[in-house]
């Protein structure tokens, strides 16, 4: 994994980071938490700076927020339990999922898409009631883009201090991230073999 992510910062730079970034929120399987350390943790071995690699990666999960808010205000809550039922397998979301994420989001409205953005899997979610409540854009994006710069930045500089002390574990990094990986790939599998739908 430490061999991809540094072949997509050598080959497209900034870019790089900011598309696995938009990835990681239209495929939740693609973990940020995997990405931005290791991009971080990275930066101390090339030319971009870690401020490049921050900036980079809040605007590509910026940019992946965007369809999942309009794909909310778009259906509908309504629209958004039914792709629910027929796809929820996929996307290991029940309608039951709809409903509560929608509720939490009437119950804590602006602050619910700050704290959302900081939590695992919530992330991307939390995007689609605040587009069902048609959350206008403008507000959508300043508290995205405060929880996700937040995010984003304690990643990468997690990575970037552990890029530090980079002869005690070059050894490990990558051996470990790819496991990482692994694990929640099948975690993902999993949650999809042992979904159950709940019916109303």
């Amino acid at each position: 994994m430490e061999a991809f992510v540094q072949s997509m910062m050598e080959k497209f730079g900034p870019s790089g980071i900011a598309l696995l970034m938009f990835l990681e929120n239209i495929f939740p399987p693609i973990p940020s938490e995997l990405i931005m350390p290791l991009a971080g943790y990275l930066s101390t071995r090339g030319d971009m700076g870690v401020l490049v690699v921050i900036c980079a990666g809040s605007v590509g999960s910026l940019l992946g927020t965007l369809p999942w808010y309009y794909l909310g205000r778009r259906l509908g809550h309504e629209g958004v339990r039914r792709l629910a039922e027929r796809h929820g397998r996929w996307l290991t979301m029940r309608p039951t999922d709809v409903d509560a994420a929608t509720d939490k989001f009437k119950r804590h409205g602006n602050l619910s898409v700050l704290v959302g953005r900081l939590i695992p899997t919530v992330r991307t979610l939390i995007s689609v009631p605040a587009g069902v409540a048609r959350m206008p854009l403008g507000t959508f994006l300043i508290f995205s883009t405060i929880g996700t710069v937040a995010w984003t930045a304690s990643l990468t500089l997690a990575g970037y201090l552990l890029g530090q002390a980079y002869s005690v574990v070059s050894d490990y990094v990558d051996p470990i991230s790819t496991a990482v990986l692994i694990i929640l790939v099948a975690v993902y599998l999993y949650r999809v073999w042992a979904f159950k739908e709940v019916q109303d």
